[in-house]
C-alpha cells in the first residue's frame, strides 16, 4: 500500500505521519506559549478526561443517528447519501482556527485515494458556519465535505459536545479566536475530536474520540482499519 499519496503532494505537502507533525506543534507551543496558558489548556483537557466524555460516546456496534447538515459549499448532505456510497470514515473537529484539526485534515486529505481504493469516502464534522468550512476547505485545498453542525446538534447525539471552560474562554477570547463568530451562536460549545468508521447500514465499526484535542488517530490506522 502506497502512503500519503505522495504522486498527488505538492512541493510544500507535509507528508510526515500525523504523529510527527502534532509534536512538532507540541513542542512550539511548550516554547512560545506562556507556562500559565498551557496550564490553563491542561486543566481543561484534564476536566473533561474526569467527565469520561470519550468513554461515553456512540460505541461500536451501535447504529448512527440519521442527520442532515449543510457543506462547505451550502448544500444539504445527509448521512443516507453518504452511507450509500459505501463506508463513511467521519471526523469531528473542533474548526479552522484550531492548528491540530488543520494538520489531521490535510493529512486525511492526503489518503483520500487510499480510502476510496477501499470502498469508503470521508466527511468532517464541526460546529463552525457554512462560510468558515468554505474557507477552510478552500484554504487547505481538501477534497471531501466539511459539514456544518450548527450548535453540535450531532456532535451532541454522538455524546462529544462539551462546553468550553471559562479561563479557557478568556484565552480564546485573547487570541481572537471568537467561537460565537466562528460558530455562529454563543454557546460557546465544542465537539472533543473524533474519528469513526461507519458501515453503508449506519453501524459503527470504529471509533476513536479523545478530550485531549492533541491526539487523533493516525490516518494510517484508519486505511489499514479498512483494508483489513
Amino acid at each position: 500500500m502506497k502512503w500519503r499519496s505522495l504522486e498527488e503532494a505538492s512541493p510544500d505537502t507535509d507528508i510526515r505521519p500525523l504523529r510527527d507533525i502534532f509534536a512538532e506543534r507540541k513542542e512550539l507551543i511548550a516554547k512560545y506559549v506562556p507556562a500559565e496558558t498551557q496550564a490553563i489548556h491542561a486543566r481543561a483537557v484534564t476536566d473533561l478526561k474526569q467527565q469520561r466524555l470519550a468513554a461515553n460516546i456512540i460505541p461500536v456496534g451501535t447504529k448512527i443517528p440519521e442527520f442532515q447538515l449543510q457543506d462547505h459549499d451550502g448544500n444539504t448532505v445527509s448521512s443516507s447519501v453518504l452511507l450509500a456510497k459505501g463506508r463513511l470514515v467521519l471526523s469531528f473537529i473542533r474548526g479552522r482556527w484550531c492548528p491540530f484539526c488543520v494538520a489531521q485534515m490535510e493529512a486525511m486529505n492526503l489518503i483520500l485515494p487510499e480510502i476510496e481504493q477501499a470502498g469508503a469516502t470521508i466527511a468532517a464534522i464541526s460546529p463552525q458556519t457554512v462560510q468558515q468550512s468554505f474557507f477552510m476547505h478552500d484554504q487547505h485545498k481538501l477534497r471531501f465535505p466539511l459539514l456544518s453542525d450548527a450548535k453540535n446538534k450531532v456532535a451532541k447525539q454522538f455524546g462529544l459536545a462539551y462546553r468550553v471552560r471559562d479561563e479557557q474562554k478568556a484565552i480564546y477570547q485573547r487570541a481572537f479566536v471568537n467561537l460565537p463568530f466562528v460558530n455562529g451562536d454563543d454557546s460557546w460549545e465544542l465537539p472533543i475530536p473524533a474519528t469513526y468508521i461507519i458501515d453503508h447500514d449506519g453501524t459503527v465499526l470504529y471509533a476513536s474520540a479523545n478530550e485531549d484535542y492533541t491526539e487523533r488517530p493516525e490516518p494510517e490506522d484508519v486505511v489499514h482499519f479498512l483494508l483489513s
